[in-house]
């Protein structure tokens, strides 16, 4: 029998700001043995299914060395949320880092991304939400990504998926 699990949104914890040093602390730990096709497709029903129970309103994103793997629009999600996918997957292709980790980075530095980064903000956005795909003993090959949430829930999401579905 399989223990339910509550709704991701009553899993990610409180609104408290991590450090950069616990979002590093993420992508070290959340590291793939491997990411094919398959992955892409479990990694994104779970997201899907994750979604649909809390009612999260997202657009998911899953891609590899370029190639999208798995595109979802839930109820409430928009074509902007398309967009913000693609400005927040940038970061991380650019940076190999999580795009919110990128832009905690810079606020910790006392500046933000938009001012000090020197990139169009039409194409980059450091707001949470995208993640590296990273195998062990290869680096990063692509990106998780969601959009639809506040930037840090849109994170946490990411993460919470990431860490129920490399336990499974």
């Amino acid at each position: 029998m399989t223990q339910h699990k509550p709704a991701i949104t009553q899993r990610i914890a409180p609104e408290i700001t991590p450090t950069v040093e616990e979002l590093e602390a993420q992508e070290r730990r959340l590291v793939f043995q491997h990411f094919t096709h398959d992955d892409a497709w479990a990694l994104g029903s779970l997201l899907v299914e994750l979604a649909r129970e809390s009612q999260a309103p997202v657009a998911i994103d899953i891609r590899r060395a370029g190639q999208q793997l798995f595109h979802a629009a839930l109820p409430g999600s928009t074509p902007d949320n398309d967009a913000w996918i693609d400005r927040k997957r940038r970061v991380v292709e650019r940076f190999g880092a999580a795009s919110y980790l990128v832009g905690t980075r810079f606020r910790a530095k006392g500046s933000t991304f938009e001012d000090s980064s020197r990139l169009d903000p039409d194409e980059y956005a450091a707001h949470g939400g995208s993640f590296p795909i990273r195998v062990e003993g290869v680096g990063v090959i692509g990106t998780v990504t969601v959009s639809g949430l506040p930037q840090l829930q849109d994170h946490r999401f990411v993460v919470a998926a990431l860490e129920q579905f490399l336990e499974e």
